[in-house]
């Protein structure tokens, strides 16, 4: 058998729905992709592992390799993709479609479409002498939990001395982004008739000493911390929704507030937690009420790699762009804790991913295509 074409592979991922969410009914397996992946990199010649997550839902990571060796280079990508907004989408999400220049639909750019681009850039360089393995992974959840990459962590299986992360960054090399933390606070306090104050505890007037306490916080983090090689080059602490109480004229009896926190590089995601934590107790004694901190789900850390990495300084070369930074969040941390020097560069652009009307720019495809094979040829083939 003949591997498909670049859009015909790009059009089965898109049909295979893989939406990853925190919402159960959005949430679904992985396998169709996961499946698709593995028969095409087999007729290729990679041994494929597929490893299955621990959850009720099946769920998938696979690791493709072609080679041996304790260097060479991964290239990645999750295989799960946002909810759709049903109605927007000028065509069906689920089917891949092009106009004007562009290939839509849902995980084109944000990441479905990569691999169909490293597929057909490979396919005629995998009978050449491999000195080093080339690895192809494909993760699960990474929309949601991570959990694809955190188990891979776990499991300490992935061994490779370079990786290339293909997230959309409009071909721009990254070596950098901050970390992201979600959490809740949750303030317990007494309910009662509002007409006497006496007969219960106010949660909510505790929490506002909670918001001027994180408030405060967040200022001494800003004046702390800067990293100039970013946009918003200090941390940020976003207070981001509040909840409590249920009628006018009754004592609040319980509020909770859900904020975020993004680090720098750099930055302990573990030690701005405890720092928080460490406050928390004074305002619950002082106010009477009893306050708990709730993680929301487990943290991503903050992600660099030195910009005197080869990787870099090659893709760097290649793109003719110098290395920059995002705000968003990847698996590049979790590959870095493998022991990878690791970069994120893709095609299409952030600002068509978790969007209606999805695409992939066409023009992107062959640049893009061209990378991938100057990176194999290094790290690979050359090594």
């Amino acid at each position: 058998m003949s591997l498909p074409t670049l859009i015909n592979m790009m059009g089965q991922l898109i049909t295979a729905p893989s939406i990853s969410s925190s919402q159960s009914q959005w949430d679904m397996s992985n396998k169709a992709v996961i499946e698709l992946l593995e028969d095409w990199l087999s007729h290729l010649g990679f041994k494929c592992e597929v490893i299955k997550l621990a959850g009720p839902l099946e769920k998938y990571n696979l690791v493709a390799t072609l080679g041996e060796g304790d260097g060479g280079l991964v290239l990645s990508g999750h295989t799960d993709t946002v909810p759709f907004d049903e109605g927007r989408w000028q065509s069906d999400p689920f089917t891949l479609t092009e106009r004007d220049q562009k290939l839509f639909g849902l995980g084109t750019c944000d990441m479905k479409g990569f691999f169909a681009i490293v597929l057909d850039a490979i396919k005629d360089m995998c009978q050449s002498p491999i000195k080093q393995p080339l690895i192809v992974l494909a993760t699960a959840d990474e929309e949601s939990s991570m959990n694809g990459a955190r188990a891979l962590v776990e499991s300490g299986k992935l061994k490779a001395r370079y990786a290339l992360i293909g997230e959309p960054t409009s071909l721009t090399p990254i070596y950098a982004h901050k970390g992201i933390m979600m959490e809740r606070i949750r303030v317990t306090g007494k309910s009662g008739h509002s007409s006497n104050p006496n007969l219960g505890n106010n949660a909510m007037d505790a929490m506002h000493a909670v918001m001027s306490e994180l408030m405060s916080f967040r200022q001494e983090l800003k004046a702390q911390y800067q990293n100039a090689d970013f946009a918003i080059d200090y941390p940020t602490l976003n207070l981001g929704c509040i909840h409590g109480g249920d009628s006018p004229n009754r004592i609040c009896a319980g509020c909770d507030i859900d904020f975020d926190i993004r680090a720098l590089p750099g930055m302990s995601n573990q030690a701005l937690i405890a720092e928080i934590e460490q406050r928390l107790p004074i305002i619950a004694e002082r106010t009477g009420t009893k306050i708990q901190l709730e993680h929301l789900f487990p943290d991503v850390p903050s992600f660099a790699t030195s910009l005197e990495s080869d990787i870099v300084k090659a893709c760097e070369a290649l793109t003719k762009k110098k290395a920059d930074t995002v705000a968003f969040a990847t698996e590049g941390p979790f590959l870095n804790q493998m022991g990878m020097e690791t970069l994120v560069l893709g095609p299409g652009s952030i600002d068509q991913a978790h969007q209606p009307n999805e695409y992939l720019a066409l023009d992107q495809i062959t640049p893009m295509q061209d990378l991938i094979r100057s990176l194999v040829r290094r790290y690979c083939l050359e090594a």
